[in-house]
């Protein structure tokens, strides 16, 4: 996945390019003096010097762009000394042509503007003084020689110099101002081509298959996973339509949803196919994950945290299964009938609690085997609230109800009734017992989701406990099993909905954030 970037070896490179271009202005100039001089009347006032400075200045220039057409490496030195011949000789120029009123000059400035742009130094304020003194010295001998008052003015002299100094000054502040600009542009270009060598070995290393595409639908970029997954040689510039058919119409039509699921022709691998937009009418980023790869992950999670359940479970297990035996063999040795009735009691409790603890876990074994539906939530939670009063006593009374008409939810009904038994008996066994003391709220969030609260009056949660509510085993209740918490987050993960511990004081909230019905 190659880019062009700026690379700060460009910036002498476009230096040199700047004085060869300099170089190739003087050999113009030469030969417009050349071939216009006569026309122009230059050197009227002194041929022979006009000649043999026209042929110097000529092979002077024409020996500067051939000794530094292609070199990178231009002292400030070798600049300063090409400009100060300039100078020298176009003074010469203005000598044979009658004056600073031949022109000549400007195209003094002219070279004393180059010499700023290109130069990185100081050297343009010394042309300008070179300048000015050449015109001076070219007034103070016309004035010496007797010329008359039109091929002598000290003021417009003045005003010429002062041109070349604004000139020079103006160069001066284009130059650094551009270095400047140069310096920043080579920092960026370090700090983006570094970042680009990263992005592209990420992407190389990702273990998704990844595939930009233009809005015509040609390939313009490709990581290599893609086309180990696809069993393709994909090349930038190919189209999807010719290369991947399967992915045409998710990529070209902008009406297909943004996940598809796709066989690979060649491998045969399932991919799931995850399209983003980058910009509207822009290029289409085509995300190509292995299902194959995702799936053996999830199994090896589940394997792992059925492990560690069956360990807990094992470890649960022994302590009333220990409390069973133990009481057995006393009943065989006791001959009172209360020592016998008392470890019956024992041997029925922990059975039963060895009974619910298996009852939860097959429980949890079928939480993906689930039956959604949609479910009036007022309806629901009021008929729920009066058949869990049937087995546990006065509870419709403790429980105060704020539940929102007209709102469904898409939930496995059972589920959903599991979920608020844990939740409301254990409220119920930490509340004061007051009318009203719980609190079941319903309503709906938003278009998408809705909210169940349920509340109660008690100690609350402490701090320490509250990041291992949810944790498998874990209860203050010394008859529970320790799995009810886990087990109804399990339940509502399963359903798309999600159980919270809101971090509240006073009592303990939960939140079930549930998906909405229309």
């Amino acid at each position: 996945m190659n880019q062009a970037v700026f690379l700060p070896g460009e910036s002498g490179h476009s230096r040199a390019v700047s004085i060869r271009y300099f170089n190739l202005y003087r050999i113009v100039v030469a030969s417009a003096f050349a071939i216009f001089g006569g026309l122009f009347s230059f050197g009227r006032n002194a041929p022979e010097v006009f000649l043999v400075t026209l042929v110097a200045y000529w092979v002077m220039s024409f020996a500067f762009f051939l000794l530094h057409a292609g070199s990178p490496h231009y002292g400030e030195r070798t600049l300063g000394l090409q400009t100060a011949l300039d100078i020298v000789m176009l003074a010469l120029f203005m000598y044979a042509s009658g004056g600073f009123r031949s022109g000549v000059p400007f195209l003094m400035m002219t070279s004393i503007a180059g010499a700023g742009l290109v130069g990185q130094g100081r050297m343009v304020l010394g042309a300008a003084s070179l300048a000015t003194i050449a015109v001076l010295l070219d007034q103070v001998y016309r004035v010496l020689a007797g010329e008359n008052e039109q091929q002598v003015d000290f003021s417009q002299a003045a005003i010429v110099c002062v041109g070349f100094f604004a000139v020079a000054v103006v160069a001066r502040m284009l130059s650094r101002r551009a270095l400047a600009n140069e310096a920043l542009a080579r920092s960026r270009g370090f700090d983006l081509a570094r970042q680009l060598r990263v992005n592209a070995r990420i992407i190389e290393d990702m273990q998704d298959g990844v595939v930009v595409v233009d809005e015509l639908g040609s390939i313009r970029q490709v990581n290599p996973r893609a086309g180990e997954l696809l069993g393709l040689l994909l090349i930038p510039g190919d189209h999807i339509a010719e290369r991947i058919p399967e992915l045409a119409g998710s990529v070209l039509l902008e009406n297909r949803e943004d996940n598809v699921q796709m066989i690979a022709a060649v491998t045969g691998k399932s991919l799931h196919v995850r399209r983003v937009k980058i910009a509207e009418g822009g290029d289409t980023l085509l995300y190509l994950e292995d299902m194959d790869r995702v799936h053996a992950r999830a199994q090896q999670i589940k394997l792992a945290a059925l492990g560690r359940l069956t360990a807990n479970i094992a470890h649960e297990i022994r302590n009333p299964l220990s409390a069973v035996s133990h009481a057995a063999e006393l009943m065989l040795e006791e001959k009172r009938q209360s020592v016998q009735d008392r470890l019956v009691r024992i041997i029925r409790d922990n059975s039963a609690r060895i009974e619910r603890m298996v009852r939860d876990v097959l429980e949890l074994g079928r939480r993906d085997r689930l039956t959604a539906e949609k479910l009036e939530l007022a309806s629901f939670c009021r008929g729920f609230v009066e058949e869990f009063s049937m087995h546990s006593s006065g509870i419709a009374e403790l429980v105060k109800m704020n539940l929102e008409d007209g709102v469904a939810v898409w939930f496995d009904r059972v589920h959903l009734y599991q979920i608020l038994a844990n939740l409301l008996g254990n409220a119920r066994r930490y509340c004061s017992g007051k009318d009203g003391c719980i609190y079941l709220q319903a309503h709906a969030v938003d278009e998408r989701s809705v909210l169940i609260a349920i509340r109660d009056d008690g100690p609350g949660i402490p701090a320490d406990d509250r990041v291992k509510v949810f944790e498998p085993f874990f209860t203050s209740d010394p008859k529970g099993t320790g799995l009810g918490l886990f087990m109804a987050r399990e339940l509502a993960e399963a359903n798309a909905a999600e159980l919270t511990l809101l971090d509240a004081p006073g009592g303990a909230e939960f939140h079930l954030l549930a998906r909405r019905s229309a």
